[in-house]
């Protein structure tokens, strides 16, 4: 099914050239010049993004970004205007907009914008759980799910019936790969926030004051990069539910502003004075021991407690490995039916392997793993030879993790280790070529790893990565990135 996309505008240029913009991305475009119209195709299509002009003859773009998002929670909604207003920007933002951008547009952002918000929908899509992949139709598929029926994860089931609809903070442990979001996801879909905005932050992905910016937002001039004033996730996510990611990397100094946020639900903006009020619901999410960074003074007593008032801890694969085939069954059943696939399910040698294997990435690795052999199967049934290769390469990288903790030259090892198993057939299809091949996949690589970490923002990319914002574009250039 298409993604689809309403714009709303009563400038007809406008809506043509965004129409033609659009018109490529394989998304249903629906153009309307009437507020009512708009909203009533809100209603009847179901658009999964929202572009909206502020200044309308009947209503108002931010009556109708209001009206919109009491019909649909999670629309996707982007206010553009001519009028470089400030209060716009953030009456737009508190009523649930996911961007504010102004005319004239510059193209390439506005797709990036409308592709981020598009990720942003499909994301906030009902998570499910459930005990037998039975109870999941066809058209569930298209959702991510959380399935078990292993005496631990019956527990995290019931307790989410329990502490949904309080607001309680959440702190939520587990290996990385075990579904830490899926659960945060479930804990909203199911409370009495649920038709409020779910906002999530990575606090590893950016720099200490650009995420302390992104949390509590900044006054214009707070810093070199701050033009205009802009309100952050806390505000944006007044009434709802924030999720905040490997909560571990956060600074001690953010560790503080949190903690007020949490005991009086107040901050204020970077660069300013004004004391901004909230009403938020915080589950947080770490990949290991918060105690641990207690007693390694990284982390805060006093916010452990603060944010540990309801705990979760989802096991690894290898600890429910009863839900093995649960999982493999519906990841299974997605992909063979977005690969336009007959493949029916595991042969018993091939299930024999799976569960022997084990499994560093959890669910996130089995369901790559699954996706990679279901492309790949020529039969109806997945064997043991669709794995082989596969699970293979999961034990070279299980050694480069080794080799990282290690003493040395840490890096050479780790590459060494990767490289070894490939290497003679790199150099007879490469012949004379090997370094450039090699060393510019690399560069790519970690391009294209430091994007997918910072969303995309070329200036915390650059600073990740060690190098120039010019040097940056002529790698993205070369390399056809971002």
């Amino acid at each position: 099914m298409k993604s689809k996309l309403l714009i709303l505008d009563d400038d007809e240029a406008i809506l043509q050239l965004l129409a033609a913009v659009f018109e490529d991305k394989d998304m249903e475009i629906i153009l309307e010049s009437d507020s009512d119209a708009a909203i009533a195709k809100v209603k009847s299509e179901h658009p999964n993004v929202a572009i909206l002009d502020i200044c309308l003859p009947k209503k108002s773009g931010l009556e109708v970004l209001q009206e919109i998002k009491r019909i649909d929670s999670g629309l996707s909604v982007i206010m553009t205007t001519g009028y470089r207003t400030t209060q716009n920007a953030i009456e737009a933002m508190k009523h649930g907009a996911y961007e504010y951008l102004t005319k004239p547009f510059d193209i390439e952002k506005m797709k990036d914008v409308v592709q981020k918000a598009l990720e942003c929908n499909l994301l906030n899509r009902k998570v499910r759980y459930a005990e037998l992949s039975e109870q999941i139709d066809d058209t569930e598929l298209e959702e991510d799910i959380m399935i078990g029926s292993s005496p631990q994860m019956i527990q995290v089931w019931k307790m989410v019936g329990k502490i949904a609809d309080s607001d309680a903070s959440v702190l939520i442990q587990g290996p990385s790969g075990t579904g830490k979001e899926l659960l945060a996801r479930a804990v909203y879909n199911n409370s009495k926030r649920c038709n409020k905005p779910f906002l999530a932050v990575n606090c590893a992905a950016l720099p200490e004051t650009l995420l302390e910016s992104e949390l509590f937002g900044h006054e214009k001039g707070a810093f070199t990069d701050a033009h205009t004033r802009r309100i952050g996730k806390f505000e944006q996510c007044n009434g709802g539910t924030i999720f905040l990611d490997e909560i571990g990397e956060m600074s001690l100094s953010n560790q503080g502003k949190l903690l007020r946020v949490l005991e009086n639900q107040e901050f204020e903006r970077v660069g300013g004075n004004e004391t901004i009020k909230v009403n938020v619901r915080v589950i947080a999410a770490t990949n290991f021991s918060l105690m641990n960074a207690v007693n390694d003074k990284r982390f805060r007593l006093d916010l452990f407690y603060r944010l540990r008032v309801v705990s979760f801890y989802l096991p690894p694969l290898r600890e429910r490995l009863e839900d093995l085939p649960l999982l493999a069954d519906l990841f299974i059943k997605k992909f063979s039916r977005q690969y336009e696939k007959r493949v029916k399910g595991l042969s018993p040698s091939a299930l024999d392997l799976l569960m022997q294997h084990p499994w560093e990435g959890n669910i996130r690795e089995l369901k790559n793993v699954i996706n990679s052999a279901t492309l790949f199967c020529m039969g109806d049934m997945l064997m043991p030879e669709d794995f082989e290769s596969l699970l293979h390469v999961k034990s070279g990288f299980k050694k480069t993790e080794i080799q990282l903790e290690g003493e040395g030259d840490l890096y050479f090892d780790a590459f060494c280790t990767l490289l070894d198993p490939v290497f003679t057939d790199i150099c007879k299809k490469e012949n004379g070529a090997v370094y450039d091949r090699i060393t510019g996949a690399l560069e790519k690589a970690l391009i294209h790893m430091a994007l997918s970490k910072s969303n995309n923002n070329q200036v915390i990319t650059a600073k990740l990565l060690g190098i120039s914002r010019n040097t940056l574009r002529d790698r993205l250039e070369r390399y056809k990135l971002g």
